[in-house]
């Protein structure tokens, strides 16, 4: 492959990673907590040697994809009404437990296990302060869940559900649709501001996400038809040329 043609290859390959990317956020529109992706592209500089360099040509420069990261913008609140369903309105996440340690979710969907532990809809245990499963009392009725995330019924206090930031919010790992694994720690959230009977809703907007995917897709057509043509252009040269040598 020749040096126009690597370099458009590696324009295609970025085109394909920003369409996978755009692809997954409008698959997780509906989803309550989704943070959008975002692709960073950033040139790969190859430093060219040799007499037969042309002039300006010492360096070359590759499309590179860089980085993935996530717009942490708050989606809008839907109000579901339901006793379960908490969203955070300021800045934190809640965490749960599943079988790879200590998560982070802006996915609120939570309800009892049939244990009484609270869940998250796959099953992971809410985490309270202390990092321990919270659970709710077999004859709780009327929960209440203040905006501080303190749990009580009926019969009286039951617990409070952790709310922590990131220590370098930079540095958090995506993991699926909603979970997030905090690598650098976490600090509780003073004044979390929590929603009873409502869902944060993804941040993605549909038709702008579509309108992106779309130009993406027309990007990575027409550097297609490039990379065809110059191929079709150099199989014509040797064509030309193979009869003449003969």
């Amino acid at each position: 492959m020749d040096l126009n043609s690597s370099i458009a290859a590696s324009r295609l390959v970025a085109q394909q990673r920003a369409m996978d990317v755009a692809a997954n956020n409008l698959a997780n529109a509906n989803t309550p907590g989704f943070k959008q992706e975002r692709v960073q592209f950033a040139d790969w500089i190859s430093r060219q040697s040799g007499p037969d360099v042309p002039r300006g040509g010492a360096t070359v420069n590759y499309v590179q994809d860089r980085a993935t990261w996530r717009d942490l913008q708050p989606g809008a609140l839907s109000h579901t009404g339901n006793t379960y369903d908490l969203a955070v309105t300021g800045d934190g996440y809640f965490t749960v437990g599943t079988a790879r340690g200590t998560r982070l979710t802006r996915d609120g969907r939570f309800g009892p296990m049939p244990d009484g532990t609270l869940a998250d809809s796959n099953g992971n245990a809410v985490l309270d302060a202390a990092g321990q499963p919270i659970r709710i009392p077999p004859n709780a009725t009327r929960v209440s869940i203040t905006a501080d995330g303190s749990i009580s019924a009926d019969s009286g206090p039951i617990g409070k559900i952790a709310v922590v930031k990131p220590n370098d919010p930079a540095k958090l790992q995506a993991e699926g649709g909603t979970l997030a694994n905090a690598a650098t720690g976490t600090t509780p959230v003073a004044s979390p501001g929590l929603v009873q009977g409502a869902l944060e809703e993804s941040n993605v907007q549909p038709v702008l996400e579509l309108t992106r995917m779309l130009a993406d897709a027309r990007d990575f057509q027409f550097v297609s038809q490039y990379i065809q043509e110059e191929s079709d252009r150099q199989q014509g040269a040797i064509d030309k040329l193979l009869p003449a040598n003969g």
